[in-house]
């Protein structure tokens, strides 16, 4: 099977931790890219930095490489094999998957190391 090609998003993303009874805020519920994901103890939103969330944590200046699709259910080992390239390059990462794709974040001080170590294993990364 041919190895993915991945988009670099421009934009700058933070990750926040929130209470699990805290509402979502408008502006999150507005943007263009967010991901949320919930459990009985934490809110975790993925959304544009220059949104300003009251939250518990926060860990801002990520990127997102977007695995270009739709990719099919019955596809296996995409976020596996991408994950295992930038292990390999020490790099860690935070995936969001939805229903057509996977994101993969990157720390943005780190996304020249990881576009360098995807490109070296054969993915095809497109930066504009």
């Amino acid at each position: 099977m041919p190895k993915q090609t991945l988009q670099l998003l421009d934009s700058e993303l933070s990750i926040h931790s929130l209470p699990p009874e805290q509402a979502i805020p408008s502006e999150v519920l507005q943007s263009e890219l967010f991901f949320i994901g919930k459990t009985t103890d934490e809110v975790s939103i993925v959304c544009l930095s220059d949104i300003e969330l009251e939250s518990e944590e926060t860990e801002p200046g990520w990127q997102a490489l977007e695995v270009l699709g739709p990719l099919g259910f019955s596809l296996t080992g995409i976020l596996s094999n991408i994950s295992g390239v930038l292990a390999s390059a020490n790099i860690s990462i935070f995936a969001v998957s939805t229903f057509e794709t996977d994101y993969i974040l990157v720390k943005a001080l780190h996304m020249g190391d990881a576009v360098t170590a995807l490109r070296k294993n054969g993915y095809k990364v497109l930066t504009d």
